[in-house]
């Protein structure tokens, strides 16, 4: 597959990724609740999904600069939501909102990273 082809298709289920965590996001700081398991594991599922096609090129043939700190940043990105999945929302903790909000802001920054090759 083309790189540029699967940098659109990384940015395109980032974007749902963002759309399904901005939803669980209202959950918790509006409802004062953890969202639904299934919502927290598709959004993973989505981000895991982009990330797959944001990474096997960057390792393979390479990608334009601002897609490899995209990269960097969507990986750390996804080490914080591993960590609220795995130990708060998997154990019905309540889910920290520094965390929450650190996550955000450095998806929000890899994705914004994205957007700029693929735009």
């Amino acid at each position: 597959m083309e790189t540029m082809m699967m940098l659109k298709a990384s940015a395109l289920l980032f974007a749902l990724a963002a759309a399904g965590g901005l939803l669980m996001a209202g959950i918790v700081f509006v409802g004062k609740r953890n969202p639904p398991i299934w919502l927290a594991f598709g959004h993973g599922l989505l981000a895991a999904a982009g990330l797959t096609l944001l990474v096997y090129p960057a390792v393979t043939v390479g990608v334009p600069q601002n897609a490899f700190w995209a990269m960097l940043l969507l990986l750390g990105a996804a080490a914080g939501g591993g960590l609220m999945n795995l130990a708060y929302h998997w154990k019905q903790r309540p889910l920290p909102k520094g965390l929450l909000i650190g996550h955000m802001l450095i998806a929000v920054v890899g994705f914004a990273l994205l957007l700029t090759v693929v735009a």
